[in-house]
């Protein structure tokens, strides 16, 4: 038995020994909340160091696996629409098991719930949440959970998600807390990489500006300036295809002048209707226009196919000036990449638009050359004939005079005809004269407006409206002769697919390297007959011959009818 001396003793020792253990109790806190603050300074000067938005937001979410510890950690970006998640960057799942699951979330269930209401939400268990509607297959088995939302500027940028915390263990208030803490950071740190980006890309944009304009200033050749406006603006926004058109004279259509990237051989040469496709919309409104998806898109004609693969669109004018757009340049990414936002559209019609002002200087500068060349011409011409002429005339009238003086008959001989060559050489002058004075008025209308013509006028008849495509310098390496005859076989096979094909649809070909001019049109239709009437091909063919080329008939791979017509671009 234990005598009341030795209980008195061993109770003060026991009552030491509980405050040594809540003594070394509070000193682990302490030293663990120390740890967790150094953690959390840690991770925040981490993510603030990053410039890039990508490494920025796997950096963060990273730091939030490690700060509480848990197996799994998501940050979900939200989209425009501010619904759903436009991006998702996840740790602790590899990218088999990614590719396994599928397509990442959109923001449904658990996730949705803190988009709707963006404030921390900690669960003991997913599946018991009335939002929860389970996971899909090869997931992997999650029930704790914490998420935060992530602001920048007090506008929701994201959310933290977070999972199974490790050794089964529930997340707390201070997991909360420090995770509160490292979203502030992160918002911080996501809008510095934001505004660096930003400043990168104006950056960009204004090389890319000083580069057109430098191109046109120094004389660069029209379409190469076209064809860096389209390079440069699909480089910065990261396009897959990028392309510009231009309206055609005297007709409503335009036509893709350039093309660069993915598939650019279906779009170079295009002739485009105003309501029909995304650019045509563009021009007639001198306004932007954008697309979610090209390919499914009511307002463009699917017709040619020519955006297999392409998603997300943007069509901006070129120049919205007194006079209307110049012309139109396309944008295009590849389908599942984001659309272009009201951001990237302003900065791209900026882009644009100054483009438009250096071409417009650069037609000016253009202009005055010619005055000075006309005027010019002017002086030489009015020299000629005040001058050349003038003392040319008066040495003839000498020679005449003189020759009635000189009895030796072949001097005499000699006389008149050089006085003969003065008067041819002075009306060659004058013929010089009257060429140099001449202006060059506006002719008729290129091959190229000719031929949409034709179509425009063939499509009430035939029920549809044929796609054209033209490539090469129609209208200057194709003599106006050739250009007729071209003109005339067009309007014949197309009258011939409106009248015997039974076709749903043609396409129109019309192209030229400087050596030879070839107009294809083909048909889906029911094709030639054997024994039917061939009179308007044979007219075809030989005016082909009649130019040292040849027709061309055949059957195309879905069946229907190709007509082949081709001629040197000069005659022989």
């Amino acid at each position: 038995m234990e005598t009341p001396e030795e209980a008195r003793v061993r109770l003060p020792q026991l009552r030491l020994d509980e405050l040594l253990e809540e003594l070394q109790s509070r000193l682990d806190a302490a030293r663990g909340t120390r740890d967790r603050v150094h953690s959390l300074l840690e991770a925040v000067m981490s993510v603030g160091r990053e410039l890039d938005l990508e490494q920025a937001l796997r950096r963060i979410v990273e730091a939030a696996a490690v700060l509480v510890d848990a197996e799994y950690a998501a940050l979900g970006v939200i989209g425009p629409d501010g619904r759903r998640l436009s991006a998702f960057h996840t740790v602790g799942v590899g990218e088999e098991q990614i590719a396994r699951i599928g397509p990442y979330p959109e923001g449904h269930g658990i996730l949705g719930e803190l988009i709707h209401h963006p404030e921390p939400l900690r669960l003991a268990k997913i599946s018991e949440h009335a939002a929860s509607y389970g996971f899909p297959a090869h997931h992997p088995p999650m029930n704790t959970f914490l998420g935060v939302p992530i602001r920048v500027r007090d506008q929701v940028f994201g959310n933290l998600y977070l999972t199974e915390k490790r050794g089964g263990a529930q997340f707390d208030e201070d997991d909360v807390s420090v995770t509160l803490t490292l979203a502030v950071a992160a918002g911080v740190a996501i809008d510095n990489a934001r505004l660096y980006e930003e400043s990168r890309l104006r950056e960009r944009w204004l090389r890319a500006n000083a580069e057109v304009t430098h191109s046109l200033m120094s004389g660069g050749e029209s379409v190469e300036v076209l064809a860096l406006i389209a390079e440069r603006a699909g480089e910065i926004t990261g396009s897959a295809l990028a392309a510009v058109a231009l309206p055609m004279e005297d007709t409503k259509s335009l036509a893709v002048e350039i093309a660069v990237g993915m598939d650019a051989q279906a779009h170079r040469g295009l002739v485009l209707a105003m309501d029909k496709s995304l650019m045509g919309l563009a021009f007639s409104g001198a306004a932007p226009v954008t697309s979610a998806d090209v390919t499914h898109d009511e307002r463009i004609s699917l017709e040619p196919p020519r955006f297999g693969g392409l998603g997300p669109a943007v069509a901006v004018p070129i120049g919205t000036g007194d006079a209307g757009p110049r012309g139109v340049v396309l944008l295009a990414r590849k389908a599942g990449q984001p659309v272009f936002s009201a951001t990237e559209t302003e900065t791209l019609q900026s882009f644009a638009a100054q483009a438009a002002v250096a071409m417009e200087l650069a037609e000016r500068r253009q202009d005055a050359e010619a005055v000075a060349v006309l005027m010019d011409r002017d002086r030489i011409a009015r020299d000629l004939h005040d001058l050349a002429i003038q003392r040319l005339f008066a040495t003839g009238m000498t020679l005449q005079s003189a020759g009635r003086f000189i009895e030796h008959e072949e001097a005499a001989e000699r006389v008149v005809r050089a006085v003969d060559d003065l008067d041819e050489t002075i009306k060659i002058i004058r013929s010089t004269i009257f060429g140099l004075r001449t202006r060059g008025g506006p002719g008729e209308a290129g091959l190229r407006a000719r031929a949409v013509r034709v179509v425009g006028e063939a499509a009430p008849v035939l029920g549809f409206a044929p796609s054209v495509r033209m490539e090469g310098l129609l209208d200057t390496d194709v003599p106006k002769d050739i250009a007729d005859h071209v003109v005339a076989v067009l309007s014949e096979a197309l009258t011939n697919i409106a009248r015997h094909a039974r076709a749903s649809r043609a396409d129109v070909l019309l192209a030229t390297d400087g050596r030879e001019v070839r107009l294809s049109v083909t048909d889906n239709g029911v094709g030639i007959p054997a024994d039917g009437r061939r009179s308007g091909l044979r007219n075809v063919a030989e005016r082909a011959e009649q130019l040292g080329g040849r027709l061309e008939l055949g059957t195309p791979e879905g069946g229907g009818t190709a007509l082949i017509w081709r001629v040197p671009a000069r005659k022989p």
